[in-house]
């Protein structure tokens, strides 16, 4: 398989420093299952091609590396479209050939690798049974103009039919590393193969290699399903995250690079350990003694429940796998003694589908998560807490929006963090948590978090929610 790489930028031959490739040498380069050969065909001051040129080995593909753990021996191992087709050992080749271009950096030409530039790709052999309806909905939101090449399954023989490999031919100005990132990602998602084992760390790839642009991309979705192939908890998760990316989330994640947001505005009033010490406060006094933390992020809550022998049961729940990770390692549950570790459990999941896990709990904490939900999903989240789940106390907390003229640093009319969707005066959320608790039997009571300023009240609020009948 080819993969060709032209631009007109002049002088053209600033190419070669871009790519890290001798535009007067052919190089070659071992891949587990063959070799990348990286040469140029045309190096004039007005144009300059470098080509990709991909050598599979079938039968190393069979005996070696790349073959899947799980197959036996098929015909089709050693008869199929692998050497000639564009897949994901492509992607594997540009990473490996291309490393340093498609992270964006030159040492020679830094400032040029920042610059859009003329590019035009061909790439040979390209999947697709859609006739190229799929390649023109992955490429065309980039802003590429897209050339469809078709061809015959065998000219002397027309009644066959058309092949299902087309010649595609991009072209736009785009940084060079953009473009590496888009066919890194995009060639694997017009493929029904991946020659490799699919988990949690091409999760990780995927979201770095679409960092710049996937978050925005109208197929992201489609994007992220066929390029983890499927695999339905790694799409959850990789989805919440880009929809975190681009500002839209209507979850409860809360990581710590956001986290940390939030936490720089408030320090000055160690807002967040107020509020952790005061739901640990309010879970205590109830006696509860099975907790849920619910968008527990990086296990902050959870930690403090852990250090009190009240709590028997602790449950905390997230939608991002990452965050979850995140508290495992701050928790150091692998190290933990076996009777410690029974009585701690995350959960992938989110708080706007119901989900049996979360019933018949004495209470749960809800730090600083509403916020960061759409403001139209809100009915759903009350339904699955307070309808569903229906623990016998609710610990609350919000950000109280009349405090933020005090904050010196925020612009008038800015939220504290990039991500909420909303901040709500005291009466704001009064009303919506005393519709709620009528609505699904319970009792409310408010209390203020933090300094109370006499005129716009304490940063942040919490609600306090007791289902009747059981005080």
């Amino acid at each position: 398989m080819l993969l060709k790489i032209t631009t007109t930028h002049s002088p053209a031959t600033d190419l070669g420093y871009l790519l890290h490739k001798h535009p007067a040498r052919q190089q070659s380069f071992k891949l587990a299952v063959g070799q990348a050969h990286v040469f140029f065909t045309e190096t004039t001051e007005e144009r300059c091609t470098a080509v990709l040129l991909l050598d599979i080995d079938p039968i190393q593909l069979v005996r070696g590396k790349g073959r899947k753990k799980d197959s036996g021996f098929t015909l089709q191992q050693y008869v199929n479209d692998r050497p000639y087709a564009a897949s994901s050992f492509l992607s594997v080749a540009i990473s490996q050939v291309y490393g340093t271009a498609l992270n964006g950096r030159s040492k020679d030409r830094q400032e040029l690798a920042d610059t859009p530039i003329p590019l035009e790709v061909r790439v040979t052999a390209v999947p697709d049974n859609s006739k190229g309806r799929l390649l023109r909905r992955l490429f065309e939101p980039l802003g590429y103009e897209i050339e469809l090449t078709e061809h015959q399954l065998d000219p002397d023989f027309p009644d066959w039919g058309q092949s299902r490999y087309l010649t595609l031919d991009l072209r736009a100005t785009v940084r060079l590393a953009d473009l590496l990132s888009h066919l890194y990602v995009l060639i694997p998602v017009l493929d029904n193969f991946k020659h490799y084992y699919v988990g949690q760390h091409e999760v990780e790839k995927l979201l770095e290699k679409g960092e710049r642009w996937l978050s925005q991309h109208p197929e992201k979705e489609l994007i992220t399903q066929r390029y983890l192939r499927f695999h339905r908890s790694l799409t959850q998760d990789a989805l919440a995250r880009l929809l975190i990316a681009d500002g839209t989330t209507d979850q409860e994640t809360t990581d710590e690079s956001q986290q940390a947001e939030e936490d720089k505005l408030e320090r000055p009033l160690s807002l967040h350990e107020q509020r952790l010490n005061t739901v640990l406060a309010v879970l205590k006094g109830s006696g509860a003694q099975r907790v849920l933390d619910l968008g527990c992020g990086e296990g902050r809550l959870l930690g403090k429940l852990l250090r009190e022998k009240q709590f028997q049961q602790i449950v905390g729940l997230d939608i991002s796998y990452r965050v979850l990770e995140m508290a495992q390692s701050r928790l150091r549950l692998d190290r933990l003694p076996i009777h410690q570790k029974d009585r701690i459990k995350l959960l992938h999941g989110s708080l706007t589908y119901k989900d049996n896990r979360l019933q018949g709990f004495d209470a749960a904490a809800v730090v600083e998560v509403i916020e960061h939900l759409d403001e139209s999903r809100l009915d759903s989240f009350s339904r699955i807490l307070f309808g569903h789940a229906r623990p016998a106390l609710v610990a609350m907390t919000t950000p109280n929006a009349e405090y933020n003229v005090l904050f010196e640093s925020l612009p008038a009319g800015q939220f504290r963090h990039r991500d909420h969707r909303f901040e709500w005066t005291r009466a704001q959320f009064a009303t919506w948590a005393e519709q709620v608790a009528n609505r699904h039997g319970y009792a409310v009571r408010f209390l203020p978090l933090g300094p109370e300023d006499p005129a716009v009240g304490a940063p942040s609020q919490m609600g306090v929610f007791t289902r009747l009948g059981t005080a």
